[in-house]
């Protein structure tokens, strides 16, 4: 059996690989062409490289010179991660060519065939470890080739930028400040002049930032609606930006919101306020006109009144309007969270109903099989009491035929040895008669040998000399 399964399996091994070859041949071929264009595309790129970097003359030897220790760094890295990659592939394929000189001389042995199949589980756990390995050092590759792309794209968007600024603006101040006269901050609204204070000392409306930062910083804020998770995207996106940098620019910017909606409110205010100022002042006058007023003036200021009283009532209708779609949108807003709520709701019975269907279903279940194994208890219960009768009924039948055989065979052995007694009885008695017919016996009567001794005690009587005065017919030996 050992010799076929190795055999087996060497004949297996080997049109397996026959059959590999073959179709991993073309998957070769391109891999090396493939190969071979990649090494020319690196030399020619890390020749440009040295010419930069490694040019005495150049005026940025300096900057360059930090860049070639990163070089001769990356370049030690690189030959050590080599000679380590050559030195495990040269140890997987010391491992597959054993393997195949192993099947080169079958021994029908099973030591064989366990050294074979331990040869072959080394062989497969240095490939997937091999393989893995490789697996994740390219998956860390790719992720620092995105990060360094993404760093790139940056850099050039900023100097972008920083071209377009420089040729289309001149001297002129920094986008987002605002400067406003001291003079009329006095006629502002509080939350007008604060708000612009805040931009002033914060840097702007980007807060410092520029506008490619700022506006990729909101667009993936508002996308994770303002979730934590936002600020590992935007370290993707904005490389030259620490995580302190993003969690201080987001403070700045909800602090920025609160101020705006204060503005708005505070413009509302101060507009509603300024309204009801100027109802005042044209009720004043209509209650007392100066006596030297034209009828011009008079058809200016009623002119004028109907002016502000339209604006006023425009104002007004804004305000109401805007406080009615507020309250519809906030009538909205309860409907929707209300129907969500039921609808919530509505899964949650309908989740309760189910589960309640299945703890029914479970529970008819689970009664049904508890019925089924009691009545298979009781069957097989009975099948077997019945078995063991069967089984009693049987023995005590063949117990009474074992018996009658006995008592029969008891019976035919007293028979068989009373007709041998018999026989031998009858015998005995035709061999008397016989001898009594042959031999006539006369023996007269004399009641006198009763008394006599006999032969026997005839000899014990008899005289016996001293011990030791006859011959020594016997030596004792110890």
């Amino acid at each position: 059996m050992a010799a076929l399964a190795t055999a087996a399996l060497a004949t297996v091994t080997r049109s397996n690989q026959n059959c590999k070859m073959k179709a991993d041949q073309p998957k070769k071929a391109e891999f090396l062409r493939e190969g071979d264009k990649l090494n020319k595309e690196l030399l020619s790129i890390e020749r440009d490289k040295n010419m930069l970097l490694f040019n005495k003359k150049s005026d940025f030897r300096r900057e360059y010179n930090i860049l070639e220790e990163l070089e001769h760094q990356l370049t030690k890295n690189r030959k050590a991660e080599k000679a380590n990659i050559q030195q495990k592939l040269g140890r997987i394929y010391n491992n597959v060519k054993g393997l195949q000189r192993q099947l080169k001389h079958v021994k029908p042995t099973p030591e064989f065939v366990d050294r074979l199949r331990e040869m072959m589980e080394d062989a497969e756990i240095s490939i997937n470890a091999f393989k893995e390995e490789q697996r994740q050092k390219y998956e860390e590759l790719l992720r620092e080739e995105k990060t360094a792309t993404n760093e790139i794209n940056a850099l050039e968007k900023k100097i972008e930028l920083w071209a377009l600024g420089t040729s289309a603006t001149g001297n002129t101040p920094k986008q987002g400040m605002l400067v406003v006269d001291k003079k009329t901050q006095n006629h502002l609204p509080p939350g007008v002049v604060e708000l612009d204070k805040f931009l002033q000392q914060t840097g702007g409306k980007q807060g410092g930032w520029d506008v490619y930062d700022h506006q990729e910083f909101l667009k993936l804020w508002t996308k994770h609606k303002g979730k934590p998770s936002y600020i590992d995207e935007v370290l993707d996106h904005l490389p030259d930006r620490t995580r302190e940098d993003i969690l201080q620019h987001e403070k700045w910017y909800q602090e920025f919101l609160i101020l705006e909606a204060q503005k708005k409110e505070s413009i509302q205010e101060w507009k509603i306020k300024k309204l009801q100022e100027r109802e005042k002042i044209l009720a004043q006058k209509k209650k007392k006109p100066e006596e030297g007023l034209t009828t011009a003036i008079l058809q200016h200021a009623a002119a004028q009144k109907q002016k502000v009283e339209e604006e006023r009532k425009k104002r007004l209708k804004e305000l109401e309007l805007w406080k009615r779609q507020k309250a519809i949108e906030y009538s909205m807003k309860q409907a929707a969270q209300l129907q969500a709520e039921e609808e919530k709701e509505k899964k949650k019975q309908k989740e309760r109903q189910r589960q309640c269907h299945i703890k029914l279903l479970l529970e008819d279940y689970s009664r049904q099989k508890k019925e089924e194994e009691e009545l298979l208890r009781f069957e097989k219960k009975k099948r077997e009491e019945a078995e063991r009768e069967e089984k009693r009924r049987i023995a005590a039948e063949e117990i009474l035929k074992f018996q009658e055989r006995d008592l029969s065979k008891v019976v035919f052995k007293i028979q068989e040895k009373q007709a041998k007694e018999d026989e031998k009885i009858e015998k005995e008695r035709r061999l008397r008669e016989k001898l009594r017919e042959k031999v006539g016996m006369n023996v007269p009567r004399d009641p006198r040998r009763l008394l006599k001794p006999t032969k026997v005690w005839e000899e014990r009587t008899k005289e016996i000399g001293p011990e030791g005065s006859g011959p020594l017919l016997h030596i004792p030996h110890r």
